[in-house]
């Protein structure tokens, strides 16, 4: 295993002799164990500061939007300074021609972009993910949400970036693949064993990694969630690392990772859970 995987913190979860680390804990107090240029991708799906007390549709019935503590907006100076920190140590940890990919909404997707352009990423392109199935919305007085962004950038202006353009295009059907990316949210088997209120479809994590990585490659996700880019990433033959809060969710990724190690590219036995 690579040395940099040993940084002094105890995983939440590992698995001998597999490319798979899972670390319980803030990000911004775990990222900077991590060696510099160790990382070549990150996919990171930030709080959206959206738990406002508001409302929302879900599967037809009038629900709260509200997320978790997590979620909660600490205003806009603190929320932009919060973007700024942990997409700081993103980019400390990123190989030189490493790539980063961070969702989110109009809430904190505009704040994130201009973070940063501060840091000195290179913007790479702005994806349009639309949701063909999205929620109606209950007020009437807005369009209808159907969207996020997804930012693609590397690490500095310097970055020659992978991008597996020939792949993209294939699976295009022979045209070059644009920015608008039409992806129907998770899937009921993406939920077997749970699911989280932010949870990221495997096809979007697919056509991601497929897009910016090669086999080997080391790929973090600083808010890990339900797990869907460590299961991808498995499934695809990258190695992983996640980080999250939550021992509730941390609990639920170790459970669709076991399912991906069942298969017979991954049959190893788990060595430790922590609790």
């Amino acid at each position: 295993m690579d040395s940099f995987f040993d940084i002094g913190v105890e995983p939440y979860y590992e698995n001998r002799g597999s490319p798979v680390r899972l670390f319980q804990g803030d990000c911004l107090e775990i990222l900077p164990r991590f060696m510099p240029n160790s990382i070549d991708m990150i996919f990171a799906d930030p709080p959206y500061f959206l738990s406002n007390g508001g409302i929302t549709c879900h599967a037809g019935r009038m629900v709260s939007v509200n997320k978790g503590d997590w979620d909660v907006s600490r205003g806009v100076e603190e929320n932009h300074k919060f973007n700024l920190a942990w997409l700081s140590e993103c980019q400390r940890v990123l190989t030189e021609n490493g790539v980063i990919w961070v969702s989110g909404t109009a809430h904190v997707i505009f704040s994130v972009g201009f973070a940063m352009q501060q840091l000195g990423f290179k913007l790479l392109n702005d994806v349009i993910w639309f949701k063909p199935n999205a929620s109606p919305n209950l007020s009437c007085r807005y369009f209808t949400h159907s969207t996020e962004t997804v930012i693609w950038a590397a690490k500095n202006k310097k970055s020659k970036h992978i991008f597996n353009y020939d792949l993209m295009k294939q699976m295009n059907g022979g045209k070059q693949m644009r920015n608008l990316w039409e992806i129907p949210p998770p899937q009921p088997s993406e939920k077997t064993h749970g699911k989280h209120p932010t949870q990221k479809p495997s096809k979007l994590l697919e056509r991601i990694l497929l897009a910016s990585t090669n086999e080997g490659d080391v790929v973090l996700d600083p808010f890990n969630g339900s797990g869907t880019t460590g299961v991808v990433a498995l499934k695809l033959g990258r190695k992983y690392i996640g980080i999250e809060l939550s021992q509730e969710y941390l609990n639920l990724t170790v459970k669709r990772l076991q399912d991906e190690f069942r298969t017979p590219r991954l049959q190893l036995n788990a060595v430790k859970v922590s609790h």
